[in-house]
C-alpha cells in the first residue's frame, strides 16, 4: 500500500493532476500496477514453467533483407549431409532441414544494444488499419497533435516539430511527407529507437521511427484487401495488394493501393478582444466553417534483391512512388455581435485545388571483403507540390458580388541526392574458453566496428503569386525563391559484449551543416554554417547472464537543423485581414528566417526491462533531455514591406534553452501468464509521463510546444475458442494541458480519450472479414490562443467536432 501512495504521488508531480480525481486515480493505478509488477518479481518467476503460447504453424522464414541486421549475421546456407544407407531393423532416418531467418520482435528488442522497441507485421496486421498512422499512435510513447481522426505527423515524447526523426528504410522523409501516405499493408516493421545511435544519425532529440516496407522472401505470396470507409456520412474506398515471389538468384516484393477518401469537417471560432485593466469586450467575432475535402491517391513501392554469392553479397534496388491528388471546397460565415468597425465580410467561400507527387530510388550494394563487409547506398528523389486557391469573400449589402477575391498559385519542388558508404569489420577474437554468448546475440570477447560516411544535397525551390482583385501582392520577394543545403556525415562505431553481462556500444558522429535560404527583401541568399559533434554511448547490463531481466543506460548528444521551409523569409498572409489594413496578434502573418540556428542536446536514457518466456515484456525507461538554442515561433507587430501599416508577424527564433524529462512504462504480455486458467487474451499497455520546462518564460506551465503531460494505451485481442472470431479493442488518452509560450502567449490544448475495437472474422486460412471501429466515443476538440500585449487581450476559441470511422475490408490471400 506504501508503493501504490509513492506511486499516486509520482503521478501528481508529472500530471498535475490530483490523485483523487477521476484522471489522477486512472493514471495513478495504472501506473502502480506496472511499477508494482516490475518490482515485486524476482528472477525465478522468469524461470517459471509457462503454458505454451498459442500460435499458428509457423510460416516460411523469410530471407534476410539486403542491409539488415539479421541478414549480415546469417551465416551461409548450410550444405545437405549425405546420408548411409539404413541397416535392417534399425530405426528410420529423418530428413532434417535447417533454415534461418529474422528473429521475432521480442529478441531483435532484446538484443539490441542501443534502446529499440520492434514492431512486426503480426502487430501491424493486428487491427487492420486503414492508414499507418492510426498504427503508430498506439505505441509506446508516440503521440499524434489535432483532433481524433485527425491526427498529424507521430511525435516520440510529445515533441513535436521536427523533434522526431522519421526514416524509411533507414532514409529521412523530405519535407511535406506524411505517414499517412503508407499503408499498413507496404510496411514490414516499424523500429523505434528511443536514443540515437552512429549509424543512423543524431538529428533525433525525441528518437527515431525508422519505416521498413515490405521485404522480399522465397514464398510465393498474394495479398488483396478490399475495404471501404464511412465516416460523417461519407464513402471512402481503398484497395491494397502486395505480391511477392523469387525467380532463380532475384526475390521481389511489391506493394500497391489505390484509395479515394472523403472528408466533411466543421469547425467554429470565437474571438474576443477585452481591455486588459477592466476586462470589458471591446470586440466579439465568431466564425463558423464547413469543408468538404476529397482525396484521390496511389502508391507503390518495390524491393528487388539479387543474391549475388552465398556469402550473402547482394544487390537491391528499392523505387517508391506517392502521388496524391485533393480538391478541397470551405464555405464560412462570420458575425460580429459586439465592436466596431463592422468586419470587411460576412460570409466567403474558398476552394483549392492541390497535389502532392514523391518518387525515390534507392540501390544498396553488398559486398564481402575477407573479414569486413562494404555496404553502399545511393538515392535519388524529388518530390513537388501545387496548390491553387481561390477565395472570396461577401457581404450582405453586396449580395452575389465579392468584395474581396484573392488567388494563390503555389508550386514548390525539392531534389535530394545522398550517397552512404558502410564498412564493418569483426575485432578480435572470442575466449577460447568461458561463455558462448553475452549480452545481446554478440560473442563475448567479439566486437563490431563500423565506420561510415554519408553525403546529402537539397535543393528547394518555391514559385508563389497572390493576387488580390487582380493585383499583384508581395511584389517585393519576386516569385521564385529558393533555399539550399549540403551535409557531410562521419561516424564510427563498436559493439563490444565484453562479459555474459555487459555489451558496449560507443560511437561518434561529425555533421556539417551548409545552408542557404532567401532574405526578408528578396536580395540576398545569408549563408548559415554549423557543425556538430555527437558522442554517443549505450550499455547493456545483465544481472543474471542466464536470466531474462536486463539494464540499459544510453549517453548522448543530439541536434535538430531548422527546416528549409523555415529559412526562407517569403511571407503567408493571412487570410482574415487583408494586406492593406492590420491583423491581430492570433491571426498573424507567417515568415521564415534565414538566421536560424540548430538545436542541440544532452541526454541520457535508463531503462530497466524484464522478457517474458513466451514473447512478452516489461519495461521501465527515464530519459531526460537539456536543449539549447530551442527553436519556437514568435509573434510581434512588425513594419513590413507587404503593408502601409504594421502588421502582427510568427516567426520562428532561437529563444532560449530547455529542459524535459519522462518515464515511459510498458508491459505485454498474455493473460495466462499472470493469472492461472485465465483465457489467452494478449495484453498490450504503455503509459508515459510527460514534463518541461523553457527557462526565460515565466512559469506555471512553461512547457515544450505541444507536448503534453502523458499518454496511453489499454488494448486486448482474444480468439474465441471453438470459432473463426477474433475480438480486440484500444483505449488511447491523452490528457489535456496549457503552454505558457512567452510573456504574452498562452494555448490550451484539450484532452483526447480514442475508443477502437475490431473483429476479423476467418472465413478459411485464405479469407478473412474484418470490421474495424475508430473514435467510437467522438468528442468536440477545443482549443485556446490567448494572446496579451500592452492594454489589449485577445482570445481565440476553435472547436471541431470529431467523428466515428468504421471500416469494412476483406482480406483475400490468392
Amino acid at each position: 500500500m506504501a508503493r501504490l501512495k509513492r506511486t499516486a504521488r509520482t503521478c501528481t508531480a508529472f500530471t498535475g493532476l490530483p490523485c483523487s480525481s477521476s484522471s489522477g486515480r486512472q493514471v495513478s493505478s495504472a501506473l502502480a500496477l506496472l511499477l508494482v509488477t516490475l518490482a515485486t518479481t524476482g528472477p525465478s518467476w522468469a524461470q517459471a514453467p509457462l503454458p505454451p503460447a498459442s500460435a499458428p504453424a509457423p510460416a516460411p522464414a523469410p530471407d534476410p533483407a539486403p542491409g539488415s541486421a539479421a541478414e549480415a549475421a546469417a551465416p551461409p546456407p548450410a550444405q545437405a549431409q549425405p546420408t548411409s544407407p539404413a541397416t535392417p531393423g534399425a530405426a528410420p532416418q529423418q530428413r532434417i532441414e535447417v533454415t534461418g531467418g529474422r528473429a521475432d520482435d521480442t529478441t531483435q528488442r532484446q538484443r539490441s544494444t542501443a534502446a529499440k522497441i520492434v514492431i512486426g507485421r503480426e502487430e501491424i496486421d493486428k487491427f487492420g488499419d486503414a492508414t499507418l498512422g492510426e498504427v503508430l499512435r498506439r505505441l509506446p510513447g508516440v503521440t499524434t497533435p489535432g483532433a481524433p481522426g485527425r491526427g498529424g505527423p507521430p511525435r516520440l515524447r510529445g515533441l513535436g516539430g521536427g523533434y522526431t526523426q522519421i526514416l524509411i528504410d533507414g532514409q529521412r522523409t523530405p519535407p511535406g511527407f506524411s505517414v499517412e501516405s503508407l499503408t499498413p499493408e507496404q510496411i514490414e516493421r516499424i523500429e523505434i529507437l528511443r536514443a540515437p545511435t552512429a549509424e543512423t544519425g543524431a538529428r533525433a532529440i525525441a528518437g527515431t521511427i525508422n519505416i521498413i516496407t515490405r521485404e522480399g522472401f522465397r514464398r510465393r505470396l498474394n495479398d488483396l484487401r478490399v475495404g471501404v470507409g464511412l465516416e460523417n456520412g461519407t464513402v471512402s474506398p481503398g484497395i491494397n495488394w502486395t505480391h511477392n515471389n523469387a525467380k532463380g538468384l532475384l526475390t521481389y516484393n511489391l506493394s500497391g493501393s489505390v484509395f479515394r477518401g472523403h472528408r466533411k469537417d466543421e469547425s467554429t471560432s470565437q474571438t474576443r478582444d477585452e481591455d486588459v485593466a477592466s476586462g470589458a469586450t471591446l470586440r466579439e467575432q465568431i466564425e463558423s466553417a464547413f469543408s468538404n475535402n476529397r482525396r484521390t491517391g496511389a502508391s507503390l513501392s518495390g524491393r528487388l534483391s539479387w543474391r549475388l554469392s552465398d556469402g550473402g553479397d547482394s544487390l537491391a534496388l528499392m523505387p517508391t512512388l506517392f502521388h496524391t491528388v485533393a480538391d478541397n471546397r470551405r464555405t464560412f460565415s462570420l458575425v460580429q455581435p459586439i465592436g466596431s468597425p463592422p468586419p470587411d465580410y460576412d460570409s466567403g467561400a474558398s476552394h483549392t485545388d492541390s497535389a502532392f507527387t514523391n518518387g525515390r530510388l534507392n540501390l544498396m550494394w553488398r559486398q564481402r571483403l575477407g573479414g569486413s563487409r562494404l555496404e553502399l547506398n545511393g538515392g535519388l528523389g524529388a518530390w513537388r507540390a501545387r496548390g491553387d486557391t481561390q477565395r472570396q469573400e461577401f457581404t450582405v449589402a453586396g449580395g452575389s458580388t465579392p468584395v474581396r477575391t484573392i488567388v494563390d498559385t503555389s508550386r514548390t519542388r525539392q531534389q535530394s541526392v545522398n550517397l552512404n558508404g558502410k564498412l564493418s569489420t569483426l575485432l578480435g577474437s572470442p575466449p577460447a574458453t568461458g561463455p558462448s554468448t553475452g549480452p545481446g546475440s554478440a560473442t563475448v570477447g567479439e566486437h563490431n566496428l563500423v565506420t561510415g560516411i554519408e553525403l546529402e544535397a537539397l535543393r528547394r525551390t518555391e514559385t508563389r503569386s497572390t493576387l488580390q482583385d487582380g493585383t499583384p501582392l508581395l511584389t517585393d520577394f519576386g516569385d521564385n525563391l529558393q533555399a539550399s543545403s549540403t551535409r557531410l556525415a562521419l561516424y564510427a562505431q563498436d559493439e563490444w559484449a565484453l562479459n555474459p553481462r555487459w555489451a558496449v556500444h560507443a560511437g561518434l558522429r561529425w555533421e556539417g551543416i551548409v545552408t542557404r535560404g532567401d532574405a526578408a527583401d528578396g536580395s540576398a541568399r545569408p549563408e548559415n554554417r554549423s557543425s556538430v559533434a555527437t558522442p554517443l554511448l549505450h550499455a547493456v547490463w545483465k544481472p543474471d547472464p542466464k536470466g531474462r531481466d536486463q539494464v540499459r543506460l544510453s549517453l548522448t548528444r543530439s541536434y535538430k537543423s531548422p527546416d528549409l521551409g523555415n529559412l526562407i523569409a517569403r511571407p503567408s498572409i493571412s487570410t482574415r485581414y487583408p494586406a492593406a489594413g492590420a491583423n491581430t496578434p492570433t491571426a498573424p502573418d507567417r515568415a521564415g528566417n534565414p538566421d536560424l540556428r540548430p538545436e542541440m542536446a544532452l541526454g541520457v536514457d535508463v531503462a530497466v526491462e524484464r522478457y517474458l518466456e513466451a514473447g512478452g515484456v516489461l519495461s521501465a525507461n527515464l530519459f531526460s533531455r537539456r536543449i539549447s538554442d530551442l527553436m519556437r515561433s514568435v509573434t510581434t507587430l512588425e513594419t513590413v514591406s507587404w503593408s502601409p501599416v504594421q502588421r502582427y508577424v510568427a516567426r520562428t527564433q532561437n529563444i532560449g534553452d530547455a529542459l524535459t524529462q519522462g518515464i515511459e512504462l510498458e508491459a505485454k504480455f498474455r493473460l495466462d501468464q499472470m493469472v492461472t486458467g485465465a483465457p489467452r487474451v494478449e495484453m498490450r499497455s504503455n503509459l508515459s509521463l510527460f514534463r518541461s520546462k523553457v527557462e526565460g518564460v515565466p512559469g506555471p506551465d512553461n512547457r515544450l510546444d505541444s507536448q503534453a503531460k502523458a499518454t496511453a494505451n489499454l488494448g486486448a485481442d482474444y480468439r474465441i475458442r471453438g470459432t473463426p472470431l477474433t475480438l480486440g479493442g484500444n483505449v488511447n488518452w491523452v490528457p489535456g494541458y496549457r503552454t505558457q509560450l512567452s510573456d504574452e502567449q498562452v494555448t490550451t490544448t484539450p484532452g483526447k480519450r480514442v475508443w477502437d475495437a475490431f473483429a476479423l472474422w476467418t472465413f478459411s486460412p485464405t479469407v478473412g472479414l474484418r470490421v474495424l471501429g475508430s473514435n467510437l466515443s467522438p468528442r468536440d476538440y477545443t482549443s485556446t490562443n490567448t494572446l496579451e500585449l500592452g492594454t489589449l487581450r485577445e482570445a481565440a476559441v476553435n472547436t471541431s467536432p470529431s467523428f466515428t470511422n468504421w471500416q469494412v475490408r476483406l482480406e483475400l490471400k490468392l
